[in-house]
């Protein structure tokens, strides 16, 4: 009798039959699993928390951030992510929504693992992280990271100068890949040269290592100057429609006045205001002397990146989740950065590496403007006279 029904359905019939099937194999056993109904008795935050916050330094290792900024953070968010409990279940409070969303980033456990450790299911997991992800960036990047004003590029500019000895600097640019798992129907899109999927963070960052632009989700395979030029903030600085100071003197200086500029590695194209090394080919002592000072400078950026992954443990494996949620995770990633660097500082070997976030490769249509050689060339100069050096750079060459 089954078979004969069976020959009396067409194909489409039967694609109809057997999803239904499925679906009713599907259906939830339990409205919440006995596991995650022992989150408030058995759940690591309500375990831990209380205990936690009588311990400051244990406090500091677990959210990698003060008790008072992280209170701080709670009273700003709130809000934001805070949701109203209903007669049938007990909302999460934004305490613990903050927690599982900072472990995730410190500790870069899957969703699989958090959810056993804090009696939540996956996708409550996935939900609160992405939500308090984005309400992380759009409240602090007006606070953390704002676009800068002419007030705050010299001020940049200054600070840049009393830690690096470098005039004019507005800050060190650098690109670097995030790992992410292959993206579905992507192609080569995110596949790097160093033969792994990834999306590109691209950043400028202060004399503070305090991130002040940044530009996610780029594929893996283009290089940085393709990206710098493509990103929102490059298009400005190329078109010289950024709202940069005016040309200065350098220091101790009549003249020449010079552009303020950023200054990176070989992989951009160098412009009035952007600057990078001089080719290691055919070095003369001018050459080295501007390469070393431009290096030491450009540190900076390397030297976040390095804070960033020693906060961050996510940033050293492979970010399980779809590209648009990684774009999401980084941008508050970078902006927590600066929140808790500044309000609760870094220590000095978290700045040494940041060996797993690997760099852009060198590729792309770099631009050689002749202006923007003339201005490295007269920077050059000033680092060889009287009043641009300083007394160690012979040693360093």
């Amino acid at each position: 009798m089954e078979m004969e029904l069976l020959e009396l359905l067409d194909d489409v019939e039967l694609v109809c039959v057997a999803l239904a099937a499925d679906t009713v194999e599907r259906q939830r056993i339990h409205w919440v699993h006995p596991l995650n109904a022992q989150r408030i008795t058995l759940g690591e935050f309500h375990c831990l928390y209380s205990h936690l916050r009588k311990y400051p330094d244990r406090f500091f290792n677990y959210y990698r951030m003060s008790i008072k900024s992280f209170d701080e953070l709670v009273i700003l968010l709130r809000p934001h992510i805070s949701e109203t409990s209903s007669t049938f279940r007990e909302t999460i409070v934004i305490e613990e929504r903050l927690t599982v969303t900072l472990r995730y980033l410190v500790t870069g456990s899957r969703f699989s693992s958090l959810q056993h450790q804090f009696k939540m299911g996956r996708i409550t997991i996935s939900q609160i992280v992405k939500k308090t992800c984005i309400q992380l960036w759009n409240v602090l990047q007006p606070i953390e990271m704002p676009t800068p004003t002419i007030t705050k590029w010299i001020e940049i500019s200054n600070v840049f100068f009393e830690k690096t000895n470098f005039p004019n600097c507005i800050g060190a640019v650098d690109g670097k890949h995030i790992r992410i798992v292959s993206p579905q129907h992507s192609g080569t899109n995110y596949f790097c040269y160093k033969k792994f999927f990834s999306i590109v963070l691209m950043a400028v960052v202060d004399a503070n290592y305090c991130f002040t632009i940044v530009d996610v989700g780029s594929y893996g395979r283009e290089g940085d100057t393709n990206i710098f030029k493509q990103s929102t903030f490059g298009k400005q600085l190329y078109n010289n429609s950024l709202n940069l100071p005016p040309s200065t003197n350098l220091p101790n200086t009549d003249g020449p006045a010079l552009p303020y500029v950023l200054i990176g590695d070989e992989a951009f194209g160098i412009h009035q205001h952007l600057l990078r090394p001089y080719s290691s080919r055919d070095l003369n002592y001018s050459k080295r002397i501007f390469n070393y000072r431009l290096c030491r400078a450009r540190r900076n950026v390397e030297c976040a990146f390095g804070i960033l992954c020693r906060k961050f443990e996510i940033f050293y494996g492979c970010i399980a989740v779809d590209p648009d949620f990684v774009s999401i995770i980084v941008q508050a990633a970078t902006v927590l950065h600066n929140y808790i660097r500044r309000r609760d500082g870094f220590e000095f070997e978290d700045t040494l590496n940041a060996d797993n976030m690997l760099p852009i490769e060198p590729r792309g249509t770099a631009s050689r403007s002749l202006v923007g050689q003339q201005v490295r060339d007269q920077f050059a100069q000033y680092f060889l006279s009287d009043a641009g050096s300083v007394p160690w750079q012979n040693n360093r060459i």
